[in-house]
């Protein structure tokens, strides 16, 4: 049997270029440390089963794969192969899948079980395509660091998780290891982004494609829409530093339709004045971007950190002005202000949501200590995180070196990750993000 293995994927914010981006204009993307971990147990040859396992969303399911319908995926006119890219879903196959949807999570509450039947369809559709009637019998067990629903691309970090552990088990990837040449890594990104993307797409429908890019290669990326139908332009910022992130999530409900339609009603009232408004986000986002592809650029330049955290207040500043921000995420800026510990604006469609906060380097640590107080007593949900880390990793075997007397070091095994009680476990069991970098984890690092 295959030892068992795990595969890391981060979310991800909007740094610059929120609704901008809405009307062909370039938006900033970058990953946080916040990240979904993939467990995969082989079993013996004897079970002829595989089984999703999902406990932060209560999903357990286990289907028995000679039933699934391989005819379907494997017709000559159907078949995919690892390196192909699918932009669309094929309908046939998705009615093929439709009645193993059925028997999932049938006694769970409406809400609980669409989000269920989403996870186990992005599962199948990828699980099928890329695997074959002799696959080996499996258990995928999904934690996550990430909230849910909160515009963090948690569901991108779980199809790069998926999608890098079913090519991982058709043999398709090479690496990832620390001598692997840049071109090569950016090979093996591509093809695990392709498969996240169509993951993606069952969740979705029709994503933009930024979130699972961003959470596969990391760092961060400037992505824009392009018009006639033609694909988005994705440019990788190697360059983005790490920065450390308060994200500070304002616990109330957003929806991005609603936020983009407000836009999109201001600009018809207000054409001129909105439309300047987004050109100036677009000015911030390009400002940006000049400053980290300079040659001369120095991320450990103080004078450079400052222009990147005016930058994080200019851009809050239009988005306000477009009337998509809310009491509860201003409350969260006036009270980082008056800290006077860092920059923030809010992140992602508004209305509620997430802000991020990026830290001066100098902050007195009795005020952030007060501002952490202060959140908290207001109810606020605050993550201490990185900003513009790794993409996707691998750790293979899942064998960790945590400080344990353990010979070889600590195996982290199915029933030890599944009792994780929280995301501070997690974090401690094998996490990748907010502590250092521990041996055993590789990822793919193009340059």
């Amino acid at each position: 049997m295959a030892p068992a293995f795990m595969v890391s994927a981060p979310g991800k914010v909007i740094v610059f270029g929120e609704h901008a981006v809405v009307y062909g204009k370039p938006a900033m993307a970058a990953t946080i440390s916040l990240r979904s971990y993939l467990h995969v147990t082989t079993l013996s040859k004897s079970h002829r089963t595989v089984s999703l396992r999902f406990p932060d969303i209560d999903l357990d399911h286990t289907w028995d794969i000679e039933t699934l319908p391989w005819d379907v995926f494997s017709a000559p006119s159907k078949k995919k192969y690892y390196y192909d890219r699918v932009t669309s879903l094929d309908q046939e196959l998705v009615d093929a899948i439709k009645p193993h949807l059925s028997v999932v999570s049938p006694n769970a509450s409406p809400d609980a079980r669409k989000v269920h039947h989403a996870s186990a369809f992005a599962f199948l559709y990828l699980y099928l395509s890329l695997g074959s009637p002799k696959s080996s019998a499996c258990i995928y067990t999904l934690r996550s660091t990430l909230p849910v629903g909160a515009g963090l691309g948690s569901s991108a970090s779980i199809c790069v998780c998926l999608s890098t552990a079913l090519l991982l088990q058709i043999r398709t990837l090479a690496g990832p290891h620390a001598d692997q040449p840049s071109d090569e890594s950016e090979v093996q990104l591509e093809r695990i982004n392709r498969w996240a993307f169509v993951g993606e797409m069952c969740i979705h429908g029709n994503p933009s494609g930024v979130d699972n890019t961003v959470s596969a290669g990391g760092k961060a990326v400037v992505y824009k829409r392009e018009v006639s139908g033609r694909p988005p332009t994705v440019t990788p910022l190697r360059a983005f530093p790490e920065l450390p992130l308060l994200l500070v999530n304002s616990r109330h409900p957003r929806s991005t339709g609603t936020q983009v339609a407000k836009v999109g009603a201001l600009k018809e009232a207000h054409p001129t004045v909105t439309n300047q408004l987004l050109d100036a986000i677009h000015e911030v986002t390009d400002s940006a971007y000049k400053l980290l592809t300079s040659p001369d650029y120095n991320k450990d330049d103080p004078a450079s950190l400052q222009y990147l955290g005016e930058l994080i207040q200019i851009n809050h500043g239009l988005l306000t002005s477009l009337g998509v921000s809310h009491p509860r995420l201003e409350r969260i800026r006036e009270l980082v202000d008056y800290a006077g510990i860092g920059w923030t604006k809010l992140t992602g469609a508004g209305g509620g949501g997430c802000a991020i906060t990026i830290l001066k380097p100098e902050a007195d640590v009795e005020k952030v200590k007060g501002l952490m107080d202060q959140l908290d007593a207001e109810g606020f949900e605050r993550f201490e995180t990185t900003l513009g880390g790794d993409g996707v990793g691998v750790l293979w075997p899942a064998v960790l070196q945590n400080g344990t007397d353990e010979e070889g070091g600590e195996e982290i095994d199915q029933e030890k990750f599944l009792n994780a009680p929280d995301t501070a476990a997690i974090e401690d069991l094998v996490g990748v993000g907010v502590q250092e970098k521990r041996d055993g984890w590789k990822f793919w690092r193009p340059t």
